[in-house]
């Protein structure tokens, strides 16, 4: 019996699978059969040809859109004088979205550059400003000029990507051109990345690799569903993508004004842990706790109050602060949203004005609760020398001196200098008021302290085990 060469050993592999995948015995098509008529293809067979034609005709169509980027260094003293050098460590990719030359990318592709060079499929190089820029999202406006029409792609929709469809990602890793990978959407609404300040990436585990950056991820319709922007480096087959609609609506703004405006809401939000959950009356991941709200910002005109569960936005469902940043930052200033809260149990709708945002919004994170220690703190009357010794802003509250090591407050992230403002949604100005608000506390209760720290708020729920 003779070994089986390579290619027919593929061979019989290829028509393996296509006989598993319809659930045909592998038998009913064999390979290597000299002298024997050519068998007509099998359904199986030609189900998997022209699914293979459907992704090599989207790769054709797919690969004149997308272009090589290399930011430009200038050599000398001056930009005047000096010369200009593509950076070709600092490569990536791009893909061209209209016929007039923009072309969408990376912000970390472009840097600190104002001016890149750009390479097209047919080995043209063309210079191009950049337009705008905007870090939040990690995206990127270029513009070439050039006297013909360009080949540009479409956008797609990307509110209707779904886990398991297939995807394409073109770009260019390690200066291979146009290099085309094929996989499945992983995930969906990834977001605690930390890679930009609004997250809500496509995961796929079509290949992504160093240049892949910036150029486009298809839907096998050739539709532009996302923007490559990273990889996990320790990690195979997880990248993630900037899904079209926020790369469509950040693109647009920075054509048409140069910058990104975002609508403001003016709060300081930490996620619902489940004992807070408990204490505040809703389900654990139920919307996010406001710790604090700034005054005159939309949020305090429209009488949101520290201690509010925003739930929703606009009907939107809200389950943690980046997601909630992401809803208002999509809205324009000046605009209504509806704001639904939980306050004391009861459901609350308020209609918030928006302002421009002009600061980042307060997400803190809270250590994980235990139980099995008192408190450990001492505490003492605010005074004007404490208040300026530890930067706060106020005249009242209860401020801890002492944190005893390995107390539950120390657990719980405590220190000394923080100015406790509530016990149990009860305002505590003096050590008084404290001590009054802890002893009402019965055994084996929670305690839900609102602390302010360098003038940033958050709230903490300690489980004494003792009293």
């Amino acid at each position: 019996m003779k070994t089986p060469t390579a290619l027919s050993t593929v061979t019989m592999l290829g028509f393996g699978l296509a006989g598993w995948l319809l659930g045909m015995p592998v038998s009913t098509v064999t390979a290597g059969d000299s002298g024997s008529a050519p068998r007509k293809p099998s359904p199986g067979l030609r189900m998997l040809e022209e699914l293979q034609t459907v992704i090599t005709d989207l790769a054709e169509e797919a690969k004149p859109s997308v272009v090589s980027i290399f930011p430009i260094q200038v050599t000398g003293r001056s930009r005047e004088t000096g010369e200009r050098v593509p950076n070709s460590t600092g490569s990536g990719s791009g893909v061209i979205v209209d016929a007039v030359g923009h072309i969408i990318t990376n912000n970390h592709v472009v840097g600190d550059a104002t001016e890149v060079e750009v390479r097209l499929s047919d080995k043209t190089k063309l210079f191009a400003q950049v337009i705008g820029k905007d870090p939040d999202t990690d995206l990127a406006v270029l513009k070439v000029t050039t006297d013909h029409p360009l080949p540009a792609a479409r956008f797609g929709d990307s509110s209707g990507v779904k886990v398991g469809q297939w995807v394409l990602a073109v770009g260019n890793p390690f200066g291979l051109d146009r290099t085309v990978t094929l996989g499945v959407v992983s995930g969906i609404g990834r977001e605690n990345i930390n890679l930009s300040r609004y997250e809500n990436f496509i995961q796929t585990d079509a290949s992504i690799n160093p240049g892949n950056s910036g150029g486009p991820l298809f839907d096998l319709r050739g539709d532009i569903i996302g923007i490559n922007t990273a990889i996990i480096n320790f990690a195979q087959g997880i990248g993630f993508a900037i899904p079209s609609n926020m790369a469509k609506q950040v693109m647009n703004q920075l054509i048409n004004k140069g910058k990104v405006v975002r609508a403001w809401l003016g709060v300081g939000l930490q996620p619902l842990t489940p004992d807070l959950a408990t204490k505040f009356g809703v389900d654990e991941n139920e919307g996010v706790l406001v710790n604090e709200v700034f005054e005159r910002d939309p949020a305090a005109l429209a009488g949101i109050k520290p201690g509010d569960v925003i739930t929703k936005v606009d009907g939107a469902l809200v389950d943690t602060p980046n997601k909630l940043s992401r809803l208002v930052a999509a809205l324009d200033p000046g605009s209504l949203a509806m704001v639904e809260v939980v306050r004391d149990g009861k459901r609350i709708n308020l209609n918030v004005a928006l302002s421009e945002r002009r600061d980042a919004v307060v997400h803190a994170s809270l250590p994980q609760s235990r139980s099995d220690f008192k408190l450990g703190i001492d505490v003492q009357d605010l005074t004007a020398g404490l208040a300026e010794k530890f930067r706060l802003n106020e005249s009242r509250g209860v401020l801890i001196s002492k944190v005893e090591a390995g107390s539950l407050a120390q657990a719980e992230g405590l220190r000394e200098g923080d100015l406790i403002k509530e016990v149990n949604r009860v305002e505590t100005g003096t050590v008084g008021e404290f001590t009054i608000a802890v002893a009402k506390v019965k055994r084996g209760d929670t305690i839900l302290l609102r602390v302010l720290r360098e003038g940033r708020a958050f709230y903490v729920v300690l489980k004494p085990a003792d009293h």
